[in-house]
């Protein structure tokens, strides 16, 4: 990768040399070649006004049309795997295992929605048919189903180079969806966003599709990244990262002239629940669980576990100490770039100072030792942890907080306390579970995804994930940003009333020519 590193306009490439960038391997500190150059003004309305025009003919396109599509991606990626896992090793610091695991689930995802566009009953089609002779008044014949937005705005996330960027969940689910796509890349790994964004627009031009389905720009994210979002032939927006950025991006969508939805992913802290029928099984299998659970991809993913709830005795707190003893042990991790590792170490060093924490297992860890860190543990009484509303903040990286409840009060007190969260785990017995009814009642209004004995990290791609939650894990927690639910984001219900056959998609046809699934005249059949 010799070339400079320019966006992708439609089937052109940039030429802006503006706000040059490199890339930098985490683990060295060494910049990467080459030099990246941001899209201009002129670059970035002119990759809107293509999508525009692409969603003219994309937003009709059959659903075997969109999965060719959405499978000649997938295959594209697969073949160019090797310099994938190259490239994105180096500006990451992750191994090879996790990128082609990565990778994996990408392709993964491209692959459910073509054959859920391809089956086609994902449109949600209702039909109710007239009645001309009911009394008082005639009733219409009313059908209505799932279309297609506009074009959409995605932004890559820094901790998934893969499958939350250029071609990850997001992406695939406005593609499946018939909504062109313009991604803003990443600043941590644009060399791996331009190999995937090659492989897209290769399966683009291979399956005859129209120039501006899909563009990629890179720049600075309160410029490029903004207006993009805030340019009005733009109809939606996907985006994982800070609260912070949410929030900016989610202030500009909703001054426009005509807001637009945002789907933003944020915050999560992923609580878990730990009660007594959690602790009669073997304790180091517990400890090991819960040590690789927060520590896994250095506490960089969005379903770490940050808080963990549990009655301190004899039997727990010895569990405790095991838990505290694999974090002591465990190896210093590489984060994904410097600002998230400064990021990680100011979160710890706050809460150091807060009252009523115990600061149990913090080395340590100087600026000199670049983006490396240690897991972290810290230890609250119930009662503080609900004076202090930052303890309940994510902190992202390996860090834990372990807060000591006292009896049901406290568990539905602090559950209650909880801002919206991504996941939330209960471990214990089915008597267990029968005792906590309340509790596990909260936290599903509190959670995307409810977990019994299990712990958060791992999201499957299938049809009834829900990766998602209420504000702020999702910006609208009605949706999901994984599994198949995801299309749903990316399209807003139309009704035809008293429509000629001719006029209506083949979806809503009196004949079913697609034989798909349909609810007519309020019963499901093909």
């Amino acid at each position: 990768m010799t070339q400079p590193g320019l966006s992708f306009i439609g089937y052109q490439r940039s030429t802006g040399k503006d706000h040059a960038f490199q890339a930098i391997n985490p683990s060295t500190g060494d910049s990467l070649e080459p030099t990246f150059f941001a899209a201009t003004p002129a670059e970035v309305e002119r990759a809107a006004q293509l999508a525009h025009r692409a969603f003219l003919n994309y937003k009709n396109a059959s659903g075997a049309k969109k999965a060719a599509f959405l499978r000649s991606i997938a295959d594209n990626i697969d073949s160019k795997l090797d310099t994938i896992v190259e490239r994105a090793t180096a500006e990451t610091g992750l191994p090879e295992m996790r990128i082609k695991g990565e990778t994996a689930r990408t392709t993964g995802q491209l692959r459910l929605f073509a054959s859920l566009v391809e089956e086609g009953s994902w449109v949600n089609a209702r039909i109710d048919t007239a009645l001309p002779d009911r009394q008082p008044l005639p009733k219409p014949d009313v059908r209505c189903m799932l279309r297609p937005m506009g074009p959409v705005v995605v932004f890559g996330a820094s901790n998934f180079p893969m499958a939350f960027s250029v071609a990850g969940g997001d992406t695939a689910s406005a593609l499946a969806a018939g909504c062109p796509v313009i991604v803003k890349a990443h600043h941590s790994h644009p060399g791996t966003a331009s190999i995937v964004a090659e492989a897209i627009l290769e399966a683009a031009r291979g399956q005859g599709l129209p120039e501006g389905i899909f563009s990629m720009v890179f720049g600075p994210g309160r410029s490029i990244g903004q207006a993009l979002v805030a340019h009005p032939l733009v109809k939606a927006v996907g985006f994982t990262g800070s609260r912070a950025g949410g929030q900016a991006l989610m202030k500009v969508a909703f001054e426009r002239e005509v807001p637009i939805p945002v789907y933003a992913e944020m915050s999560s802290v992923n609580p878990v629940f730990l009660l007594p029928g959690a602790f009669q099984g073997d304790l180091d299998a517990l400890a090991q669980g819960l040590f690789g659970s927060a520590t896994l991809g250095v506490g960089q993913f969005c379903t770490n576990p940050g808080l963990v709830f549990f009655e301190p005795n004899a039997t727990t707190l010895l569990w405790a100490d095991k838990f505290k003893a694999a974090m002591a042990a465990g190896d210093s991790g590489i984060m994904l770039n410097p600002g998230i590792r400064d990021a990680y170490a100011e979160g710890v060093e706050s809460r150091r100072g807060v009252d009523g924490v115990e600061a149990s297992i913090v080395p340590a860890f100087p600026k000199e030792s670049g983006c490396a860190v240690p897991p972290t543990v810290f230890e609250v009484k119930a009662e503080d942890f609900l004076k202090q509303e930052t303890l309940a903040e994510e902190i992202f990286g390996p860090e834990t907080l372990l807060v000591h409840t006292r009896g049901e009060t406290d568990l539905l007190q602090v559950a209650e306390n909880l801002e919206g969260q991504l996941t939330a785990s209960v471990f214990g017995s089915e008597q267990d579970f029968a005792n906590n009814t309340e509790l596990i009642s909260i936290l599903e209004r509190k959670a995307g995804r409810v977990i019994f004995n299990g712990f958060p990290t791992g999201v499957e791609v299938c049809h009834s994930m829900v990766h998602g939650g209420p504000y702020p894990a999702l910006s609208d927690g009605r949706s999901t940003s994984v599994g198949t639910f995801a299309i749903e984001r990316f399209c807003r219900l139309v009704a035809f009333q008293n429509a000629p056959e001719a006029f209506l998609p083949d979806e809503l046809r009196s004949a079913n020519p697609l034989d798909i699934q349909r609810l007519v005249n309020g019963e499901y059949s093909k």
